[in-house]
This record gives C-alpha cells, structure tokens and sequence, in this order.
C-alpha cells in the first residue's frame, strides 16, 4: 500500500513532537490521546508575544480574505493557530478559520482536498515526510518570492540550523515554513552516572569508567550494568534502557537514528535508502545488519513488555525512574520538568552514540575511526506549515505561516514545551551556540542543568556534517512501515537482523515497481539534491 492508503486505514501515527505537550502547573491531566499511554496536557499560561500591528481602516492588506488551515486535533501543533487567530485578522482584515483533523485523518482529508482541486483548505500543518507525495503530484505552491518580501513578518530561514534546514526545501525551491524541528537524542539519568558506588562498580566490571555513552557498544554496557537495579528507590527492580518497539508504534524511526552512524560516512553521505542511481534498496546492507544486531541486543536490557509499548508508555517508564537510558525526541526533555515526574533534575541529554567502524557501501568495505564516529538526524514530522497550490488567498495565506515563524514567538514556543514545538533555530539556543536566555527556559519550568544539557544535545545532532538522510519520496510512510514490519520480527526473534532486512529490502523493492522506479528516483534524487548519478553524493 502507498503512503495515501495506509493514512486511511489508521496507520499514520504521530511522529516527534507532536506527542507531548507538557503539564502546566496546577491543572490536571485531560484526556489521553487515543492510542498512546502518554498524558497530553493542558497549555500553560505563557504565550507569545504580538508581531504584527492592527491595520488602519481602508489600508488592511488582506480585507475580506479568508484563510483556512487545516491542523491535526489535538493540544499541540495546531493550538498555536488558536492563539494568532485575533492578531492575524486584526493585522490583515482577512479571517482564520482553523479546521481540526485526528492524526490519522490528516493526510487524507488534506488529499482528498488537493485531488480534486477544491481548494478548500489554503495550507495544512504536515509533516516533512510527506514533502515528496505533495511536490511530486504539483499539490504544493513554494513561497520563494514571498521569503524576503517586507509586507510579510520577517523570519530568516538562515537561522534554521542546518539539519532541519535542509527539510524546509525541496528541488531547490522552498515549501515548508519553519516551525517544528524533530530529531531523535539520547536521555540518560545524571545522577546515576555520578554516583560513586555505580562508578566504582562499573569500572570493576567493565573495566573502564562510567561515563555518557560514546558509542553503541558503551550505550550497551551502561544499559547491561544498570539493569535489574533499583533506580527509583521504590525497592523494585528496574531497567537499563527504554525504546519503544511495538509495530506501528514508530520503533522505525528508533531504528533509523540508531543505524545512522553504521551506515553513512564521509565518503558516502547519503548512500541509507537507496542507490540513488537504480533505487535498488540498501536496506540490506552489512552496516544496517550491524546496526539491527545492535538494536536486537539492547533488548534483553529492557522491560520485555517494550515489545508491545507505543511511545506513551516507555516515556512514562523513563519518567517514573525505572530506566536508565532512552531514546526519543525532544518531548521527553520537556515531560521530565513536569509535576508528576520523578526524574526533574536528573536528566542527562547527548547526540546519539556512534561506532568506532561503519560500512561504506560504495566501497564494499569497513572503515576504523579514531574517535568515535557519529551521525545527526530529522527523525520525526518536524511539523511545518505548507501552501495548498489551489489556495485562493496565497499570499494571506503565508503571512499567517510567516507570523507564527517570527522569531519572538518561536522563541516562546520552544521554551514551554506543551505546543510539541521543538527547537531547531540559533536563538533557541544557549551561547555560545545562540542568543537564548536560560531565564527563559527556567521561567518556563526547566530545571537549569536538564536545559542546559537539552539545548546542547540538540544543537550538536542538527550542526553535525553527517545527517541520516530523510525520506521525502512517494510512499515514504509504505516504505517505513515495511520495515517498522521487518524490525518487530527481528526484536521479538522471529527473523535473525540480516534475514529481517532482506525481506525489507524485497518490501522496498514491491513499493517502487508498484509507484513507478523512474517517478520515484526522480524524486528521490530531487528530495536529496543530487546532481549527478555518478555516486550519490550529492552537493
């Protein structure tokens, strides 16, 4: 099945982001979202400030237009449209209409809408994967000339650091106005890692000291050495890791971050998916076995009913303080501040671990590092708003995008955490990484130090030269949930890690023939920019 289809029967989850807005003080927990053990929140009081100023009676620039954004149903993502509403149409004389969707009704009610050329909605909240479908089919209208232009609030994609950057842009024009910006870290528990006992421990055992996970093989070792302690003093035993792994529950995205460095080299930085030339599959390839091996292995340190948890359900694991180490986006950071959680104060944040040896697969050869050799990643939705090509008020359209890109009230809605709206850009940062203020952040409930860790984690994942690529094709979400197929088998032991990808790699192939291999490397090679079939590297 394509992407369109799998929306429809429900199997598009939520991504990244979207998932956890956090608690505000004092108010109770709504309702759970359907399908997820994580609890969704209320909004805090912080709000953003205003940008645009009233416009004068008979000199507004969008009187009598209407807008109409379509936002997936829930808390985060889409609430911050709810917010601008009064000063979008107070600034322009136009009027917002903010029409609500579950997450698994999204894509295709906005499909449904670009198909037949209604032009009902005049931008939609997507996700970055969907980029290829919506370019490809001409669904989209770039908004390249509106950027610079100064009858638009001014935000500077320039600002965006260049990980998520390069999701905004597609065959070298610009769609997606930046928002959201996804990616995967890794969490860990501080005062675990210092303690004197569990330093003098591990040092005996493994004989090297305790310290934040490097590689894959330490991540392992800390996950080993932890597991079956007690790490809440609640005098039950506990866990070394947490990861998500249920089928259709996102443990492909886990997967993704996790094989990155396995995978992707110097010499070949965007040879992960597919030969860029044939689009034969790599999914097979020695780095991906190693790397599922890998993931296969850290099972035996975690809680065995993993297998079956969605996300909801490891974050409330880590958050309760039964697991060591965690792999996940930027909510979790923002959760572990929260009333509820045993492990504020507590949190360690850093780019995922790397390998000392990955596989170039243009070489047909391993290659040893010196240090230890890691990978970025945009894993997630990284939410971002886009322009349907049959709007019929475009340029009302981007100045609602612009006015929620702006930068003071970006800066808000990366400190409180509960709009899903992850930090991405320079002045969300900490100096000497950017021109964020710490104040900020604690005023918005962090503790200083998990922030301060938070921050940094992420800016060295999206600076990063070496950058998993992101799938921005056709049927991007049937490929991932072939393999999300594929990887259940090999955690849960039915299928070895190199047998489990060898059928992915047949999955993989079934898609492409079926969507059309000349259509899918076009856009394939566009969503990647390469400019030459030579070797994939691209620019």
């Amino acid at each position: 099945m394509d992407l369109r289809r799998w929306v429809v029967i429900g199997l598009l989850v939520w991504a990244g982001s979207g998932a956890g807005p956090v608690l505000a003080q004092g108010s109770e927990a709504p309702p759970r979202l359907k399908g997820s053990d994580s609890v969704i929140v209320r909004p805090g009081e912080i709000l953003p400030p205003r940008v645009a100023a009233p416009c004068a009676p008979g000199a507004c620039p969008f009187a009598g237009q209407r807008v109409t954004v379509l936002v997936v149903d829930d808390v985060a993502i889409g609430s911050p449209f709810l917010e601008l509403k009064a000063e979008f149409e107070a600034a322009t004389g136009g009027t917002l209409d903010v029409v609500r969707r579950p997450f698994g009704e999204l894509f295709s009610t906005l499909m449904a809408d670009l198909t037949s050329g209604t032009g009902k909605f005049d931008a939609c909240v997507a996700g970055a994967w969907w980029l290829g479908e919506l370019v490809e089919s001409n669904y989209l209208l770039p908004y390249d000339a509106f950027h610079k232009n100064p009858r638009f609030p001014a935000w500077d994609i320039g600002q965006v650091l260049p990980g998520p950057r390069s999701l905004l842009q597609y065959g070298g024009h610009k769609y997606m106005v930046a928002n959201d910006h996804d990616g995967q870290v890794m969490y860990y528990r501080r005062d675990l890692l210092i303690d004197p006992k569990h330093r003098a421990a591990f040092q005996k055992k493994y004989d090297y000291p305790l310290r934040v996970p490097a590689t894959w093989d330490e991540f392992r070792d800390v996950a080993a050495y932890f597991n079956g302690q007690d790490l809440n003093g609640d005098g039950e035993p506990d866990h070394g890791v947490v990861l998500p792994l249920r089928a259709d529950a996102q443990a492909m995205f886990n997967y993704m971050s996790l094989s990155a460095p396995f995978v992707i080299g110097p010499s070949n930085p965007r040879l992960y998916w597919f030969d860029p030339a044939t689009m034969k599959p790599l999914i097979d390839s020695p780095g991906h076995v190693r790397a599922l091996t890998v993931l296969t292995g850290l099972v035996k340190h975690g809680p065995k009913e993993m297998l079956q948890w969605d996300l909801g359900r490891s974050w409330d694991h880590f958050l309760a303080g039964r697991a060591a180490l965690a792999v996940t986006w930027g909510d979790l950071g923002a959760l572990a501040q929260q009333p509820g959680s045993r492990v504020r104060g507590k949190v360690g944040v850093a780019q995922l671990p790397g390998v000392r040896e990955y596989y170039d697969i243009g070489q047909h050869r391993w290659v040893k590092t010196s240090a230890p050799h890691r990978v970025g990643n945009t894993t997630g939705g990284s939410w971002a708003g886009v322009i349907s090509r049959f709007s019929k008020a475009p340029e009302a359209t981007y100045y609602l995008l612009a006015l929620m890109a702006s930068q003071p009230k970006s800066e808000v809605y990366a400190t409180r955490g509960w709009d899903g709206i992850d930090p991405g850009r320079r002045y969300h940062f900490l100096p000497p990484n950017g021109t964020a203020k710490l104040e900020n952040y604690v005023r918005a409930g962090w503790d200083a130090d998990d922030v301060r860790a938070f921050l940094q984690a992420y800016h060295d994942t999206y600076t990063n030269p070496l950058q998993l690529p992101y799938l921005r094709i056709p049927g991007a979400y049937s490929y991932w949930l072939a393999l999300d197929l594929r990887l259940a088998e090999a955690t849960s032991g039915q299928l070895s890690a190199e047998a489990a990808l060898k059928a992915a790699a047949v999955d993989f192939e079934d898609i492409t023939i079926r969507l059309g291999r000349e259509r899918q490397r076009r856009s394939y090679r566009a969503s990647l920019g390469f400019e030459s079939a030579a070797d994939g590297k691209g620019p």
